[in-house]
């Protein structure tokens, strides 16, 4: 269970992964040590499962982005061709989807002839793929990772408990260290 607090340092990351915990104890009203050991708990409690950077793919040459629908022999089952399309390193998602395709797969290459050549090379060679339909991205408007948290609780989710009570009220901006995380 994650509390208001965990819910505002998870927002905060989500914006600048890098932020020292100086910074970000600063922001959320609590010691460092606090928000140190919130981080900690985060972690290994499942809700963050990795800090990682951003690279601009299309400056280092990456600009082409589709996206693959991939059909498969209906009798496939199991893991094996979901590993093996996220085993293809110009894959960045794969999903196994409901409807007339298997799986959606989102690739980024270098250009038509790279998409050609990983469609041949890549996914065409894996025995139960059939047929596979691609959309390329003309333009991208919005992508990002980041989760909605804004709606956490909005349904008086059970995740998320207030720290309202009076140990909580001690610290910084009525937000101290004595606010606990379950």
């Amino acid at each position: 269970m994650i509390d208001v607090l965990d819910q505002e340092i998870l927002k905060i990351l989500q914006e600048d992964g890098r932020m020292s915990n100086k910074e970000l104890a600063y922001k959320v009203g609590l010691a460092q040590s606090a928000t140190s050991e919130r981080l900690r708990k985060l972690r290994e409690r499942g809700w963050i499962e990795k800090f990682e950077i951003r690279l601009d793919a299309a400056r280092l040459g990456f600009g082409l982005v589709a996206f693959i629908f991939v059909r498969t022999q209906e009798l496939v089952s199991g893991r094996k061709i979901g590993d093996q399309l996220a085993a293809i390193e110009e894959a960045q998602e794969v999903f196994n989807v409901a409807g007339e395709d298997c799986y959606l797969v989102k690739v980024r290459v270098k250009d038509p002839e790279a998409l050609g050549k990983l469609l041949r090379d890549k996914i065409g060679v894996i025995d139960s793929v059939v047929t596979t339909r691609t959309t390329i991205v003309m333009e991208t408007y919005k992508e990002t990772c980041k989760l909605p948290l804004s709606q956490l609780g909005a349904n008086g989710s059970s995740n998320i408990r207030s720290t309202t009570s009076a140990a909580s009220k001690n610290g910084p901006a009525g937000r101290g260290a004595g606010a606990t995380l379950r």
